[in-house]
């Protein structure tokens, strides 16, 4: 699977966004993750010494990315919509049983 990478990240950020604003609805922290995976990735088409410094790194490029891939963005979104679907059936679910 060549997006797998892509995919668990995506879902990372949308997990982590989720456990640091419990109160927000999974879309609202959907939107977030697709705002924070679209923006880390355009990044990567901004090339500054400093900052390829960084993505030279195994942290750097494991959070920041090194190359630019419109296919990594489908697959972060798909990912945060997969990731706010469980979240919303769990809450669900969750709510149901009280």
């Amino acid at each position: 699977m060549k997006h797998g990478g892509s995919i668990l990240w995506a879902l990372l950020i949308y997990w982590v966004i989720s456990a640091l604003r419990p109160m927000w609805t999974p879309r609202q922290s959907g939107v977030f993750a697709v705002v924070i995976t679209t923006t880390i990735e355009l990044s990567q088409l901004y090339h500054a010494p400093a900052l390829d410094a960084l993505r030279e790194t195994t942290f750097g490029a494991l959070m920041l990315g090194r190359v630019f891939s419109p296919w990594d963005v489908i697959s972060y979104a798909a990912a945060v919509v997969f990731g706010v679907t469980i979240d919303q059936a769990i809450r669900d679910k969750s709510s149901a049983s009280r």
